[in-house]
């Protein structure tokens, strides 16, 4: 599957769906008996090959709820913009979002530094906002509303299984900035409450490509099993040095990212992939009619460049579906009306499973996964029923503060 959109194909597309896709120098206008839909995600650029998925799921969902009668009477008109991995442009394009076209909602950013830049903006003009994105835990804003992973729902379940499976010593490689630390350090504490050790944890710039001195590094520290949390097309070298050093029947390989993306499987051959376990809030091979339906309904919609179903790509479609449920019993587009409809506790039947908006942090109480990669194809085999955010619920509650609105690192020590 080609994960890659030109803007050609993407001018196309938005005239298809009835969007009207914005590069840069576009603006968007909405006639006022539309209700408008923001959507940044990198349509070009670093991370492209996950902001096209998202972008091609967030406008099924707007063309199924158009489909069913729009809301409140009226038809939903997406404006997508391409911040284009541009820190720069997610901030003008959120503003323009909030002043100009006056969304109603904002869904969109893919990074931690994206979210940070148009997450305040959002909250200073009462945009409602949906960050799709596993992540390392800690946004704390009544006005945001966080359907990806963190790593208390994730990691802590991955270390124990992985540790059975293969045993207690452990090796970490983790990316270079927040994500990677905060997250090796989650590594180091389920470790650790597991009875196992971290014997070494190494941390990679996102433009390194050169792992030959680490892997003689892993050999002499002779580890259990290598947890990864690298980051990125860079990283992904570091697969294929490990399987051609002849390590990868030696020495497994659990992971917090590969295959997160999706790209990664179609990247990188079987006989290098096969066996990395993961943990995610979603995979296409979930069994459930629910997610079967949607399979089905991607492949029917986008028979050509069908996009990669991945955590963030169907977190973005059910975001969308999530807000439009709240809009219905709100009767209203009324952030403050939509919240508290958000905030009652409804639980959510989704292609993912069973999603719940824990009131106190806004972030999902959901089903989690763990799933052994084989011939491109995610086996599940674990599920976990509605996995709490405990680690964001330490330094976050909206209800004691509900004008909180400030990304906390949540401290280990």
């Amino acid at each position: 599957m080609n994960s890659k959109m030109t803007r050609r194909t993407l001018l196309g597309q938005a005239a298809a769906t009835g969007a009207i896709g914005s590069l840069p120098t576009m603006s968007m206008a909405a006639t006022s008996d539309k209700i408008r839909v923001g959507g940044l995600h990198d349509l070009s650029g670093f991370l492209d090959f996950l902001g096209v998925p998202m972008n091609k799921m967030l406008l099924l969902a707007i063309e199924e709820v158009n489909a069913a009668g729009g809301l409140l009477g009226k038809e939903l008109e997406p404006v997508i913009y391409d911040p284009q991995t541009n820190m720069s442009l997610y901030s003008q394009f959120a503003t323009q979002l909030s002043l100009k076209d006056r969304a109603a909602v904002a869904i969109g950013g893919i990074t931690s530094a994206s979210r940070e830049t148009i997450r305040p903006i959002l909250h200073r003009y009462n945009v409602p906002y949906f960050y799709n994105t596993l992540y390392e835990g800690g946004v704390c804003d009544r006005n945001t509303v966080a359907l990806g992973t963190t790593p208390a729902q994730t990691v802590e379940k991955l270390v124990p299984y992985t540790m059975k499976l293969w045993g207690k010593k452990v090796y970490t490689l983790a990316a270079d900035y927040n994500y990677g630390h905060i997250t090796a350090a989650w590594v180091k504490r389920f470790v650790e409450e597991n009875g196992g050790e971290v014997v070494e944890t190494d941390y990679f710039p996102l433009d390194v490509t050169n792992f030959g001195p680490t892997i003689s590094k892993i050999q002499s520290a002779k580890p259990d099993m290598i947890m990864s949390v690298l980051v990125g097309s860079g990283h992904l070298g570091f697969y294929n040095q490990w399987a051609a050093a002849g390590m990868k029947n030696e020495i497994p390989i659990a992971s917090t990212t590969f295959g997160g993306g999706g790209a990664e499987i179609e990247i990188i051959k079987p006989e290098v992939a096969n066996g990395i376990v993961s943990s995610y809030g979603y995979y296409p091979s979930i069994d459930t009619p629910a997610n079967r339906a949607l399979v089905e309904k991607v492949k029917a919609r986008y028979p050509t460049d069908t996009p990669l179903l991945t955590e963030l790509s169907v977190l973005t479609y059910e975001s969308l579906l999530i807000w439009a449920s709240a809009v219905r019993e709100a009767g209203s587009l009324d952030q403050a009306k939509i919240l508290e409809v958000l905030e009652a506790g409804q639980t959510y039947d989704l292609p993912s499973g069973q999603v719940t908006i824990d009131p106190l942090t806004h972030h999902a109480v959901r089903d989690v996964y763990i799933a052994d990669l084989q011939d491109k194809s995610f086996i599940i085999k674990e599920k976990y029923s509605q996995v709490q955010p405990s680690d964001t619920q330490l330094v976050c509650n909206l209800q004691e503060d509900p004008t909180a609105n400030v990304q906390h690192e949540i401290s280990l020590n």
